[in-house]
């Protein structure tokens, strides 16, 4: 395992669209343990594999309850609403105030290429869309309603 280099807003390859995964070589899973690694060492909610500069639809999770990888992951439902301050690995010391849907079910692949759905609520929900997002070239900031402020801090609602 290795720690990867977070790519910083404007880096372009935070703009392009992910290619679907076909199998599961020893490639991709050094990758997934890198980003885990990554994100965990960054104190990060969650990381998308263009993130660490691999066009890859890939997706590592953790908040808090133990690590969730998602492979071509895709939201199959979503409903409610939620309102609060999202942050990014990719643009460190900012947040906004984003709203997203409070409840999301993800379709997506395991590290065996099985298929399953998880569901999320509240800050899983928001991990969910915000990492999924990555995957087809679009951040977070899109979506901030009043424009980013600085944080000093790095709390884990907060970094994603």
């Amino acid at each position: 395992m290795a720690l990867r280099e977070i790519r910083i807003m404007g880096d372009p390859v935070l703009t392009k669209v992910c290619k679907e995964v076909t199998e599961v070589t020893p490639k991709i899973a050094e990758l997934i343990d890198d980003m885990l690694e990554t994100m965990y060492e960054a104190n990060g909610v969650g990381l998308a594999a263009p993130q660490v500069g691999i066009l890859k639809r890939i997706v590592t999770i953790d908040v808090g309850e133990g690590p969730i990888i998602l492979i071509n992951p895709r939201i199959v439902e979503t409903s409610g609403e939620q309102t609060g301050d999202e942050g990014c690995l990719s643009l460190p010391g900012k947040a906004g105030c984003v709203t997203r849907p409070n409840y999301v079910k993800v379709r997506a692949f395991d590290e065996n290429m099985q298929e399953f759905e998880m569901e999320g609520t509240e800050l899983l929900a928001r991990a969910f869309c915000h990492e999924l997002e990555h995957l087809d070239g679009h951040m977070y900031t899109e979506k901030v309603e009043g424009g980013l402020h600085d944080v000093t801090y790095a709390s884990e609602d907060e970094e994603e």
